[in-house]
């Protein structure tokens, strides 16, 4: 046997030896997570009667705790025995999936630098795409806490033979050897936070689609979790239907067939959403509102309501913002939302007869609707971010221009940050408006906070200067460096026969307080 086979056949070894651990200790874990959930259960039930009797705050945070409990032995049935999952296998292209979760982490994508290397990307695996999902969800949100503050993340997608690879590397702290091993084991975490649970469900998802996973890391430089599935080759077959145990009544229209069977089918789209349900962490928008939502669109849709989809689209598009839920999950959903709306409609033609024609033009109707929604539903969550950041702007720029009275008739303009042509203009509408307002016949201009000043920004200042005394206020400079001073220089200001300056803030201050005492 060759030294590549060797190792080959060591690894292998490692990871049945693992896999029997995990199953091992999965079984204990379930058998003890089941008993021991339904008593909390029983006990979460008793806290809420409670609560609405006699509420306490004692009472909410034991209650929360509880079912943080709760989903803890939620997780360990899950990972502990992955086939109590219903979701099908599926035929999956694991880039598009990837970039998907990625885009998800993009708040941390300024301090975190994210390598992409994706090759062979129509490569495809057939497995459980939700939960394979939450299992690379998992360990990029690990490899990003592994960095902290700064750092490198590498995701790789590449295939090697009959193999496909994935791997996902970071620069953060580091495993020790010792505890390599120990990965994937139910509540061993190497953080001062969490359960292990994230990891264990990574090994156990990718035990059960016939995958390897490998992990080499170094203290101090970083860990690389390499995960091997086999390649799947779709066949023709590869685009039916999901099963639904629907049932048709003669001579009923789709509609009608719809109403029927509605219960299964947002059953049916609840299973497909499981892991978009579990992204969504926020109560106000809950599974059960989501699942109406769907309803209501499809519905709208039977009637061929346009109008109404759009009115829906506007209205969710700022409500999905406003909760700050990233727009690609309510697009995948709406994805999954279209793909099932299609598999019902199989069900339904699988009764009825119909002609090319007429399913070619029922076709185009559904996915044009479908996409006007998906339009006006993203221009509605842009239109409501833009506001938001528009008023955030506003108020930025309010705060960091604030004309501060000291006593009657004087008042200090403390000028800090960087200066852009937008803001000195922002600064000096408000520096004219709150002169008039407070009557000011003193000013206090501040630079020592001003990071740097170029020519056109120092032309704009002097235009605050001249509209203050054209209103009758006398400004005082204060805080002038150097290098301010030079550009004053070269632009020809002669600032003495312009504008009174002090040395500091501390000495126009004391000056201002002696005139005022006189």
């Amino acid at each position: 046997m060759s030294s590549f086979q060797e190792r080959e056949q060591h690894q292998v070894s490692e990871s049945d030896l693992r896999l029997d651990r995990l199953a091992s200790v999965g079984q204990i874990a379930a058998g003890i997570a089941h008993e021991v959930k339904n008593p909390l259960t029983a006990v979460k039930g008793f806290l809420q009667l409670l609560k609405h009797e006699a509420p306490h705050k004692y009472l909410d945070f034991a209650y929360a705790e509880l079912e943080n409990a709760i989903d803890t032995m939620q997780n360990l049935l899950h990972v502990s025995k992955p086939d109590l999952e219903d979701e099908p296998f599926d035929d999956i292209q694991l880039c598009s999936e990837l970039e998907a979760l990625l885009y998800l982490f993009q708040e941390r994508s300024y301090e975190v630098s994210i390598q992409k290397q994706f090759s062979d990307c129509d490569t495809r695996i057939y497995g459980k795409r939700n939960q394979l999902k939450k299992a690379f969800f998992n360990l990029l949100k690990n490899a990003f806490e592994a960095i902290g503050d700064n750092g490198t993340i590498t995701v790789k997608h590449y295939k090697s033979g009959d193999k496909l690879f994935v791997t996902v590397t970071d620069t953060g702290v580091g495993i020790p050897d010792g505890k390599l091993k120990l990965l994937g084991t139910p509540f061993y975490t190497s953080k001062s936070e969490g359960t292990g649970m994230g990891l264990t469900q990574v090994f156990a998802s990718v035990y059960e689609h016939n995958g390897i996973i490998r992990v080499r890391s170094e203290v101090g430089a970083g860990t690389e979790f390499s995960i091997e599935f086999p390649v799947h080759h779709p066949t023709s077959n590869q685009w039916e239907a999901i099963p639904m145990n629907v049932k048709y009544v003669q001579n009923h229209s789709f509609p009608e067939f719809y109403l029927t069977n509605q219960p299964e089918f947002l059953e049916t789209l609840k299973l497909q959403g499981k892991e978009i349900f579990e992204l969504i962490n926020v109560s106000e928008i809950s599974p059960a509102s989501i699942l109406e939502s769907a309803n209501t669109v499809v519905m709208l849709l039977n009637e061929r309501n346009e109008q109404g989809l759009i009115a829906h689209a506007k209205e969710h598009g700022s409500n999905w913002a406003s909760h700050n839920l990233d727009l690609i999950l309510k697009l995948e959903w709406i994805q999954m939302l279209r793909k099932t709306y299609w598999d019902l409609l199989y069900h339904y033609y699988a009764n009825v007869e119909q002609t090319e024609n007429e399913f070619f033009q029922l076709e185009r109707q559904i996915n044009y609707t479908l996409d006007t929604y998906l339009k006006h539903f993203a221009s509605s969550y842009a239109e409501f971010k833009n506001e938001v950041l528009r008023n955030q702007r506003v108020m930025i720029e309010e705060l960091s221009v604030p004309v501060i009275p000291l006593y009657e008739h004087t008042a200090i303009l403390p000028i800090m940050g960087t200066l852009d042509t937008a803001r000195i203009k922002k600064i000096q509408e408000h520096a004219f408006d709150r002169i008039y307002q407070l009557k000011l016949k003193e000013i206090i201009i501040d630079l020592s906070g001003v990071a740097y000043m170029d020519d056109k920004i120092m032309s704009q200042l002097f235009k605050i200067v001249n509209g203050a005394s054209i209103q009758g206020c006398k400004a005082i400079m204060t805080g002038i460096r150097p290098e301010m001073t030079s550009t004053m220089v070269e632009l020809g200001i002669s600032l003495h026969e312009r504008v009174e300056t002090r040395g500091s803030l501390q000495q126009a201050l004391e000056e201002s307080v002696r005139s005022y005492k006189l």
